[in-house]
């Protein structure tokens, strides 16, 4: 386990603020496995900082979900819940489908453009296979499809949510580097969007979310141990 962390701030919120951002990323970018313990020790250690800011960070992320506290034992990295993801997924189509015929009416040609160039970057992640960062845009060009459709509080529901189903996203990118259906969809919403067609843009916006479903069985198959 290697976790890299910028401890230089003196102040002991900070630094816990720091080492929760670094666990959770590593966590949700799969070098903190699902299943793996995880100790205080080992964790003051690695970071170099002391136990306080790491119990701090524990237990912010026990609250996500992300972390499991067993007596005895100590931390685990949680399994990932199918039937809270898909819980999670449910409340995001709905949701984001509504939205995205909004955006066919509200978006104007620079949020239209904006959305364009995150797609362009995301096509760069292809080409460098960088899974992380492809998770990060897609996450930004479905917020950037809700803020600009004045729905900010919308999106903050969908996140508080969204832990396991994001890291069967994660783990879907990370597991199979043909990522083209997955742009090839949002060009699909992007073109929809900019031809204010509300009904292709839902059609195009449904498909993209049900893609990890379809692949769900497979990704159980290849990864038995990280799931419950």
């Amino acid at each position: 386990m290697s976790i890299q962390i910028d401890v230089s701030r003196d102040k002991r919120g900070l630094i816990r603020d720091f080492v929760y951002a670094a666990l959770k990323k590593n966590i949700m970018e799969l070098r903190l496995e699902p299943g793996q313990f995880i100790s205080e020790k080992e964790l003051v250690e690695m970071l170099q900082v002391s136990r306080t800011p790491i119990r701090e960070a524990l237990v912010k992320l026990a609250q996500e979900e992300l972390i499991e506290t067993t007596p005895q034992k100590g931390s685990m990295i949680s399994l990932i819940d199918l039937q809270h993801a898909e819980e999670s997924r449910f409340v995001r189509k709905t949701l984001e489908s509504a939205v995205v015929r909004e955006a066919c009416e509200l978006l104007d040609k620079e949020r239209v453009f904006h959305l364009q160039h995150l797609v362009s970057l995301q096509e760069l992640c292809q080409s460098e296979q960088h899974y992380g960062r492809l998770f990060e845009l897609d996450e930004e060009f479905h917020k950037s499809i809700m803020i600009g459709c004045g729905r900010a509080r919308t999106w903050g529901l969908i996140q508080q949510m969204a832990t396991h189903d994001n890291r069967i996203r994660i783990l879907r990118l990370a597991s199979d580097s043909d990522w083209k259906i997955i742009l090839a969809q949002h060009r699909g919403i992007v073109r929809a969007i900019k031809e204010r067609d509300p009904d292709q843009a839902e059609i195009m916006l449904r498909d993209h979310l049900e893609l990890v479903v379809i692949e769900k069985e497979n990704l159980k198959q290849k990864h038995a141990t990280f799931f419950k």
